[in-house]
């Protein structure tokens, strides 16, 4: 993605949006009281994002002026206002005229009192961290409804029996809904983590392999996928190591273990954060200039960093296995160095004091965070 030529570009965070088959569906930015045209005047988001689309919050319809509107292609860009704004003068009309203009609405939050739903606003959305409506409390409401801030399990299980129908906040990366791994698989999973750690040699990862139908389903399914595009079926795990080599080949398996088989069958949202943080660390190494091996192991950061969610076990635990360079053990442990910092900024987001400990400006978070993002999208479309 084009880096943007900006000196003071607003701090923005994307943030995914998933159905309740746990698919990724759109890609949500809260720009409050920011410049629309500053993220929109390019083509790179929506093109890094495709074929997703943009769940855009902004404080007040006013500012969607006819000028602005041409950069924001309703088939893309859902817009979410809040329910508070139709109190003045003018705004239930706008909101009407944005409907006719076929662009999809959210209103986020309940409406004022005494306020009616414009024509055409067939849809909600509400901030979830203080609580979910009642079950079935949103049926007279057309839909598709989205609660964002849904930070746990539970708090998904209330908003999808409110009739919430899309999902946004760190529910995946809740602990108590970790499923810990039997003693078999995880050691097996440890095994494999040690050799990709430490550059094995081809034939012991293949020898690891097939004692794990799981991954080795996900690595045929891959290679045999539209993203390789190979002439022949692949179907031994020598041809596979062959299409992919060596360095790919231990970068999918590092997102491959996130996708092992559940139990209810729902593809496991923790892949695509673990690619988007592994894509976001390669990618701010490699802008400073990183060397390979240097941008493998900030790669390897990223996709490691959720192994303890992945199998229900502490993180110091999982890396006394592995034979890991002392500063990404410390990495992921305690976010400590440059990149134990970048891994925090991935992690939570951009503020300026993150950004200055972990030596990221703010247009280079912007142009990592649209690569890591295409990316795992990419990643969750072909695993």
């Amino acid at each position: 993605m084009a880096l943007l030529d900006l000196k003071h570009l607003p701090l923005v965070r994307l943030r995914p949006v998933a159905n309740s088959r746990n698919e990724w569906v759109a890609l949500r930015m809260n720009l409050g009281d920011g410049e629309v045209p500053v993220f929109f005047g390019a083509p790179d988001l929506l093109a890094a994002i495709a074929p997703l689309d943009c769940v855009l919050h902004l404080d007040d319809p006013a500012r969607l002026t006819p000028k602005l509107l041409t950069l924001l292609p309703p088939q893309r860009i859902v817009l979410s206002f809040p329910a508070g704004a139709l109190a003045q003068e003018g705004r239930a009309q706008r909101l009407a005229a944005l409907a006719d203009a076929s662009y999809r609405l959210l209103l986020d939050g309940p409406l004022p009192f005494g306020m009616a739903r414009p024509a055409g606003v067939r849809a909600v959305s509400l901030d979830c961290r203080i609580g979910a409506p009642l079950a079935g409390s949103l049926s007279a409401a057309f839909g598709p409804h989205l609660a964002h801030g849904v930070d746990s399990a539970a708090r998904l299980a209330d908003c999808m029996r409110a009739g919430f129908a899309l999902f946004s906040g760190d529910y995946p990366l809740d602990r108590s809904a970790a499923r810990p791994q039997d003693a078999t698989s995880r050691r097996r999973i440890l095994g494999l983590l040690a050799l990709l750690a430490s550059d094995a040699d081809a034939r012991e990862l293949e020898l690891l392999l097939k004692q794990d139908p799981a991954l080795s389903y996900h690595l045929l399914k891959l290679v045999n996928s539209a993203a390789f595009a190979v002439n022949t079926t692949i179907t031994g795990y020598a041809q596979a190591i062959a299409v992919l080599g060596r360095r790919q080949l231990q970068r999918w398996l590092q997102l491959l273990l996130y996708a092992r088989s559940e139990a209810d069958g729902l593809p496991n949202l923790l892949l695509p954060l673990a690619a988007l943080r592994a894509g976001q660390l390669e990618m701010l190494c490699r802008r400073e200039g990183g060397e390979r091996d240097a941008q493998d192991l900030a790669f390897m950061t990223g996709a490691f960093s959720l192994l303890d969610r992945l199998l229900g076990m502490p993180m110091a635990e999982i890396l006394a296995e592995l034979p890991l360079p002392a500063h990404v053990t410390a990495a992921l442990l305690a976010r400590e160095s440059v990149l134990g910092q970048r891994l925090a900024l991935s992690e939570s987001g951009p503020d300026a004091a993150l950004l200055a400990s972990a030596e990221v400006d703010a247009a280079a978070w912007w142009d990592s965070q649209l690569h890591a993002h295409h990316w795992a999208i990419q990643v969750a479309r072909n695993v």
